[in-house]
């Protein structure tokens, strides 16, 4: 396996991981694959909603571009001896050219309301306002997921508003606020 471009980041409860194109490959070709190249187990429930063979291969297109790494999925991973992927949390790509970047998030079923998306948004969170280009993250949910409204809240998000569709509900965190 190639070397990362991107350092794996450490939170009290979870590893971090950024997707490089030999994890990117590796997920695309089964859970078995994903394992052995993360040195993790992968619950049968995996993939987390919302991520798709289709988004894969697009995270596989978009890291081509060096970049791009750091700027798309990250996998969580639990420290506990017991656990290994949780789900996976990452941006939808680069800032743009006012400096904001959108964050997503997805847990396995079984890892929910234990807190680790909003362990993982934070760090993440926190990884974009490290480069110095980001000004605003921002997220888009459905007004009736409450537990994904309630990660962003717990990680200073605030409502701006409408999002990119119909029905869907836009956040976001301005680096000014954490001054």
């Amino acid at each position: 396996m190639s070397r990362p471009l991107v350092s794996a980041i450490e939170s009290p409860r979870l590893y971090l991981v950024p997707a490089s194109i030999d994890i990117t490959q590796a997920d695309l070709d089964g859970p078995q694959a994903l394992g052995k190249v993360l040195g993790v187990s992968v619950p049968p429930e995996w993939p987390p909603e919302l991520y798709s063979r289709p988004a894969l291969a697009a995270v596989l297109q978009q890291l081509r571009d060096r970049a791009e790494h750091g700027w798309s999925t990250w996998y969580l991973a639990g420290r506990g001896s017991e656990e290994g992927l949780i789900g996976v949390c990452g941006f939808k790509g680069r800032p743009d050219a006012a400096g904001s970047v959108e964050i997503s998030y997805s847990i396995l079923e079984p890892f929910r309301n234990a807190g680790y998306a909003s362990e993982s948004v934070q760090r993440l969170v926190d990884w974009a306002f490290s480069h110095s280009q980001v000004s605003q993250v921002t997220a888009e949910t459905m007004p009736h997921l409450r537990q994904s409204i309630r990660v962003l809240e717990k990680n200073g998000f605030s409502h701006a508003g409408r999002g990119s569709e119909y029905g869907v509900s836009r956040y976001c965190i301005n680096r000014s606020r954490l001054a």
